[in-house]
C-alpha cells in the first residue's frame, strides 16, 4: 500500500501546477486520501465540502454567488464619517441617525452580508439597491448614499414616523402597511427598539432640531386665472 500511495502522491505531484499545495487525510472510511489544499492565504481558514463556495472573510451563515459586487478598499473611520455627513445632508437627515441604523444593521462592517443576502455597511438587498441606483453596495460611499436614500422615501412615505420607517427599513413597506404598524414580528421589533435606542441614547450626536416629517414636493399649478402658481401646500 505505501508504495501505491507514494506513486498516487508523485501522480498527483506531476499533475498539479507548481503552485499548487497537496494534503493529505483520512476519510471516514479509513482511506487516505490527497487534495489540492488551500492556498497560504486562506489555509488558516476551514476547507468546505467539495463544491461549496465560502467567503473566508465572512461568517459560516454567508455564501457567495456569482452576483455578489466586487469589495472596494476598505475606508478609514473617519472618512466614513464624512460619507455619512453627506448622504445625510443631501437627503434631509440626521447623520445620527444613519449612524444608527449602519450600526444596528452592520455593526460598520464594509464587507457584511446577511443570511438573506444584504449587503454593505446599510445591509441593502440587491432590489432595494437597484432601485436606489447602487452598483456596488460594497462601496461606502454607494451603499450609504443608497441607504439614505432608500430611509428618506421611507419617511416620507409614512408621514414622518420614524418607528414605521424603521420597521419598513427592516420588514419591507408592504408589511407595516398591511397592518398598519410595527409588524408582529420578533426580529422587526428588536430592530425597531435597537435603533430607536441607539439614536436617543445620550451622546448619539442627535440633533433635537431633526425632524422626521416628510418632504411635500413643490408642485406647479395654473389657477382660474391662467397664472402659473408653485406651492408646496
Amino acid at each position: 500500500m505505501s508504495i501505491a500511495v507514494a506513486a498516487c502522491g508523485m501522480w498527483l505531484g506531476l499533475a498539479l501546477p507548481a503552485c499548487a499545495q497537496i494534503a493529505s487525510s483520512t476519510n471516514d472510511k479509513g482511506n487516505l486520501v490527497f487534495v489540492n489544499a488551500e492556498t497560504p492565504a486562506t489555509a488558516s481558514h476551514r476547507i468546505a465540502p467539495f463544491g461549496t463556495r465560502v467567503s473566508p472573510q465572512l461568517s459560516a451563515e454567508t455564501r457567495l454567488t456569482s452576483e455578489t459586487p466586487v469589495r472596494a478598499a476598505t475606508v478609514p473611520q473617519e472618512r466614513l464619517e464624512r460619507i455619512v455627513q453627506d448622504a445625510a445632508t443631501k437627503h434631509n437627515l440626521d447623520p445620527a441617525l444613519v449612524k444608527a441604523v449602519i450600526g444596528v444593521e452592520s455593526g460598520w462592517n464594509q464587507t457584511a452580508i446577511s443570511r438573506k443576502g444584504a449587503l454593505g455597511l446599510m445591509q441593502l438587498i440587491p432590489s432595494t439597491a437597484g432601485q436606489m441606483g447602487v452598483g456596488n453596495a460594497f462601496d461606502p460611499v454607494e451603499n450609504v448614499n443608497g441607504g439614505a436614500a432608500y430611509l428618506r422615501s421611507l419617511l416620507d412615505r409614512f408621514h414622518g414616523d420614524l418607528e414605521k420607517s424603521l420597521a419598513a427599513y427592516n420588514a419591507g413597506p408592504g408589511a407595516v402597511e398591511r397592518v398598519g404598524g410595527i409588524p408582529n414580528i420578533p426580529e422587526t421589533r428588536s430592530y425597531v427598539r435597537k435603533v430607536t435606542d441607539s439614536y436617543f441614547r445620550p451622546g448619539s450626536g442627535r440633533d433635537p432640531s431633526f425632524s422626521a416629517k416628510p418632504r411635500i414636493p413643490v408642485r406647479r399649478e395654473v389657477d382660474q386665472n391662467g397664472r402659473v402658481v408653485f406651492t408646496n401646500e
